[in-house]
């Protein structure tokens, strides 16, 4: 079955706002980190979301909960709960 990109972003959105409910694998000064079914997903703390996203800050204070996330793909979403980063393969 084809999706279009719209109904794809929906349902990675879907996905992300269950995952974020539930229990955390690590925080930082910045971000709430999360094991999701679509890859690892940082939601921002800050209450303003800033012009770009931050995806350096992501990868630094990833490496703080044991997260090396240098190589994997990135692309961000803006959800109910905030701005989430996401990384995967």
């Amino acid at each position: 079955m084809l999706m279009d990109m719209s109904s794809t972003n929906l349902t990675i959105n879907s996905l992300l706002e269950e995952a974020l409910n539930e229990p955390d694998i690590g925080m930082t000064d910045r971000f709430r980190w999360h094991a999701t079914a679509v890859g690892i997903a940082a939601l921002l703390l800050d209450a303003k979301p800033p012009l770009t996203p931050p995806f350096e800050d992501a990868l630094q204070e990833g490496l703080l909960v044991g997260l090396d996330l240098s190589r994997e793909e990135r692309e961000f979403h803006q959800i109910e709960q905030g701005l989430v980063l996401l990384f995967h393969s």
